[in-house]
């Protein structure tokens, strides 16, 4: 009986160990897919044609600079778990990266279980995370020392910074589709920078994703222009690159963007506050790039 009662005791153990580490896990902001020799064009042709394979919808892609290729997709699994939950509509879509480095070329995308707990998803997107990686391979998981999932759930980048159910209200207009119809005029004028990459509606909600390029036309426009932007934070040799495109969402007659201040923080949570390659190199940047959503979005203040 004494050794049925240690064996026992020593699988509740064992339990409670697995369910303990698993809670602690930590979770990075991207996933290397592959890196290595070859042509930048070729591989961003490759791995769209992977991503369609494997039961992605292509939602749109751009170059905010030379040598780097965002492309970003949903799929189901995506769209109904962000159907689920407040503002899950951000959560709605996934961004891959193709980035030259050197003679290197490095596949990279956001990683969905960071992200769904980030954007308190109702779900941690599991299966999308699987087809992604049979698409585009796993090397590793990288953008950050870790943060396990429940410190996602509550994640700001320190005392006094928003978190994620602080974003900014950009503008409220008379109906959603009169939202939806504004913001779409805004960003094909492209008169605060602001372009369209990019949109996803979320079923059964009214509920719209957009995905947008920013590119400061003159020198005092730099803090909301992407190329800047990324030339200040991402510069590891590993490219962080699928932190864009910025996102704009419409909520029945609300448009909204997360803050700047949070958005760059979940893509870059160790990015010291001071010092070269730091938040102090863009400090302009949340503010800008507000203002600009914005006016975008149809604010005529």
């Amino acid at each position: 009986m004494s050794q049925l009662v240690k064996l026992l005791g020593a699988l509740a153990f064992s339990l409670c160990a697995s369910v303990a580490s698993a809670q602690d896990a930590v979770l990075k902001p991207f996933v290397l897919g592959s890196k290595g020799a070859g042509d930048l064009a070729q591989k961003v042709e490759a791995t769209k044609a992977a991503l369609t394979k494997a039961g992605f919808t292509v939602a749109g892609s751009y170059s905010p600079y030379a040598n780097t290729t965002i492309v970003v997709v949903t799929n189901d699994e995506l769209k109904s778990t962000a159907a689920k939950s407040e503002h899950g509509g951000f959560g709605a879509a996934q961004r891959i990266s193709i980035v030259k480095v050197k003679d290197e070329v490095q596949v990279a995308y956001t990683n969905p279980a960071y992200w769904a707990n980030i954007y308190r998803m109702a779900g941690e997107l599991k299966d999308t995370a699987a087809k992604l990686q049979a698409a585009l391979g796993k090397v590793e998981e990288f953008g950050a020392k870790g943060i396990t999932a429940a410190q996602l759930r509550k994640y700001h980048y320190k005392m006094m910074m928003p978190y994620f159910d602080d974003p900014d209200p950009l503008v409220m207009h008379a109906s959603h589709e009169e939202a939806v119809k504004q913001v779409e005029a805004g960003l094909a004028a492209g008169k605060q920078g602001v372009t369209r990459v990019y949109r996803v509606d979320i079923p059964g909600k009214k509920e719209v994703l957009f995905g947008v390029a920013m590119k400061g036309a003159t020198e005092k426009d730099k803090f909301i222009d992407d190329k800047f932007i990324m030339s200040e934070i991402d510069f590891k040799d590993v490219k962080s690159a699928a932190h864009l495109p910025y996102e704009i969402l419409v909520v029945d007659r609300r448009v909204f963007a997360l803050s700047a201040r949070f958005r760059i923080a979940a893509s870059f949570p160790d990015l010291s506050m001071m010092g070269e390659n730091s938040f102090m190199r863009i400090m302009e940047s949340p503010d800008a790039i507000k203002k600009a959503l914005a006016y975008t979005a149809g604010d005529k203040d």
